[in-house]
């Protein structure tokens, strides 16, 4: 689907069906440097079991025209804008990274549009370390290949190599490849700089999940401690040998977190 928001051409996937607004919506936000494809597994199931899905490229992301936002609050607003305009008058938000501080930002600057939200490999506050900083804006080659090593458990697990010709670091890496210079900096920055977590936490009325992998180390579970306190009614799932890239690695695991959690949720959407 592509949309026109803000006089520029915006897309989401939407799972391989057309999107209904009649159906409960969902929309999926990726983490930095990606883009919609991350969540193909997740989108297609919901888009294919009762729900309209959303899996949205960022601004400057994918199929979406540029520039990229530079702040979580931007892009939060803009991800509420862009749903509406769709035809999603309310919203389960699905986030992975810099995404879920969009989902928590969004739900509690608009907690009427937003019916919950799942927070996928987060941490608050999401602090970028120097060195991978400076090798994103200096050398950004340098900085793909530390994300990768940093974001996957293991080498030789499933599904890293599953067939022949297969990797979940080459396909990490052509992703983070095909996204446009310079854009890596600035998400980065973003979720660096993004300081309202705990305040928006506090004014948040729907149900909110977590999926964290045990082996992350870009966003440990540890790190998502100050979240999950100011949502003490929240529930968590943890998902064994699995690093930051949580879709690519369990890609299952992740699927049944997101529908245990958001089918007892599923209500007519209102019109």
């Amino acid at each position: 689907m592509q949309i026109t928001i803000d006089g520029r051409t915006a897309y989401a996937y939407t799972g391989g069906k057309p999107f209904d607004p009649g159906l409960p919506a969902v929309a999926f936000v990726h983490g930095a440097q990606n883009d919609h494809s991350v969540w193909i597994l997740q989108s297609r199931y919901f888009a294919h079991h009762g729900f309209a899905v959303l899996a949205w490229d960022l601004p400057g992301h994918g199929r979406s025209a540029g520039p990229a936002l530079d702040t979580v609050e931007a892009m939060a607003d803009w991800v509420l804008r862009a749903s509406l305009a769709a035809g999603a008058r309310r919203v389960a938000i699905v986030g992975h990274s810099m995404g879920s501080l969009i989902a928590v930002e969004a739900a509690g600057a608009q907690p009427a549009q937003v019916s919950a939200i799942a927070l996928v490999g987060t941490a608050y506050p999401m602090k970028v370390s120097d060195a991978l900083l400076q090798a994103a804006r200096d050398d950004e080659p340098r900085a793909f290949d530390m994300i990768n090593q940093w974001s996957f458990s293991g080498v030789t697990h499933r599904p890293g190599n599953p067939g022949p010709g297969f990797s979940v670091f080459n396909e990490g890496r052509r992703l983070m490849e095909r996204q446009p210079a310079g854009v890596l900096l600035n998400d980065f920055s973003a979720c660096n700089a993004y300081a309202g977590g705990q305040a928006r936490a506090a004014a948040i009325t729907c149900p909110v999940l977590f999926v964290l992998g045990d082996g992350d180390l870009m966003t440990p579970p540890k790190a998502a401690r100050v979240l999950q306190q100011a949502l003490p009614d929240s529930r968590t799932v943890r998902l064994p040998r699995c690093g930051h890239q949580l879709m690519a690695e369990q890609p299952e695991g992740v699927l049944k977190a997101l529908t245990d959690f958001l089918n007892p949720l599923r209500e007519p959407a209102k019109t």
